[in-house]
């Protein structure tokens, strides 16, 4: 495995790739490319290498058409950065596909999200979607034989792809593209053969991130199975979270007060690093909660001291009390779902920390703490390093976008 995920950087280094030699000028190539080829690139746009440019309607009716079988119908949530997200992919009935007979899949067809937040986002079709249909929000954009429908893909998602389609968002209270804009999307266009083995290379590393997106998931069930095998039965005495922890509330600075020393954090779907404090008010080996936000009830152990901003609980395990922070922190990791029912308000809700203390926690021997300690512990390093090695996969590829593409 680890020799596998060496092979991808190991071929750029040993000169399957060549970098362009600096303060040599060559036009209109890319800083990186594949050593056979040394003709520059032929200047174009998509208007001119396509055959189709265009998007679908959402049928009348809206979601209350949407059927558990039928061609498949794709929304702007489907189509992501280079790959599909079909897990809740809806379908129509054969009567609403003929009357959108004019926007049926093929193959290999482009699809670049049009409008909203995700606009920009960019995927191929697949034959899992062939013959389905798209709505207003996803354009469809079919290559002619000029152009490889896997390079154009890459190339949207470029930084020179998606700078263009920003540029035409600028000044405009609603994102959205038109085709034209579209059409008129520069593209720096090698042969037909380079195209492929560009398009063929950044396929090997996306079809990698997803093999990983996959073992971390597969990862992640195991451990909620693994969670609920350990703590559904076990035996231990029931306390209150209150009697195992003194239960504080962090405080929040100002920006003007944050300098080069320290650390500050806050709650964010995890603990994570928003600026600089001299000080710290929570030591390492403790336990927090967010309080209230997007992320409320979220759980983090603290390996490192820190200073805690003012939405976030941190629990500091009383001296009588026989339990392990880590034991702790792994039995409200499981129960984290059921902490999060204890919101209240609406908008951007929060926990109370009388609800807080109330929470019911089931002790063992401090032997049998340990070992359960032991075991998530070591699972919980492996699925971090997984995902650090996602992150390196991701940074990889936006590194050839940014270096392959003009």
């Amino acid at each position: 495995m680890e020799k596998h995920k060496e092979s991808i950087g190991e071929n750029c280094q040993n000169g399957i790739l060549n970098a362009k030699t600096s303060g040599t000028p060559r036009p209109n190539v890319p800083d990186l490319r594949f050593p056979e080829f040394t003709r520059e690139w032929k200047k174009s746009i998509i208007g001119e290498l396509t055959t189709k440019v265009g998007s679908g309607v959402t049928p009348r009716g809206g979601e209350s058409v949407y059927k558990s079988e039928g061609h498949p119908f794709v929304r702007s949530q489907n189509v992501g950065l280079g790959h599909l997200i079909l897990d809740d992919i809806a379908y129509i009935d054969e009567n609403t596909h003929q009357r959108q007979k004019n926007t049926e899949l093929q193959l290999d067809d482009v699809l670049l999200n049009i409008t909203g937040a995700s606009i920009g986002r960019s995927a191929l079709v697949n034959q899992q979607i062939v013959g389905g249909n798209v709505n207003q929000h996803v354009c469809i954009i079919r290559a002619n034989k000029k152009l490889i429908p896997s390079f154009l893909c890459n190339f949207l998602l470029s930084q020179y792809g998606q700078k263009q389609i920003e540029s035409f968002q600028a000044g405009g209270n609603r994102q959205g593209l038109n085709f034209e804009q579209i059409k008129s999307i520069k593209i720096g266009l090698p042969s037909v053969e380079e195209q492929k083995k560009i398009a063929d290379l950044l396929l090997l590393i996306e079809r990698r991130i997803t093999t990983q997106n996959k073992i971390i998931e597969d990862l992640k069930k195991l451990k909620s199975a693994i969670y609920q095998e350990l703590y559904s039965n076990l035996p231990g005495e029931e306390k209150s979270l209150s009697e195992l922890a003194e239960i504080t509330k962090g405080q929040q600075v100002n920006g003007n007060q944050l300098s080069k020393n320290g650390k500050y954090y806050v709650m964010n779907g995890g603990i994570m690093p928003s600026g600089y404090y001299d000080d710290y008010n929570t030591e390492a080996g403790t336990i927090s909660i967010s309080e209230g936000g997007n992320s409320c009830g979220y759980v983090q152990y603290n390996s490192s001291k820190f200073w805690s901003g003012g939405h976030c609980y941190t629990l500091h395990i009383k001296p009588t009390a026989r339990i392990s922070a880590l034991f702790l922190f792994h039995f409200l990791k499981w129960k984290e779902a059921d902490i999060m029912t204890l919101r209240i308000g609406s908008g951007l809700p929060n926990i109370q920390k009388k609800d807080l203390s109330k929470v019911s926690i089931i002790v063992p021997t401090l032997d049998k703490q340990q070992r359960i300690m032991t075991l998530l512990s070591t699972f919980q390093m492996k699925i971090e390093h997984e995902d650090m090695y996602a992150i390196n996969l991701n940074k990889q590829k936006q590194y050839l976008l940014s270096q392959m593409f003009i």
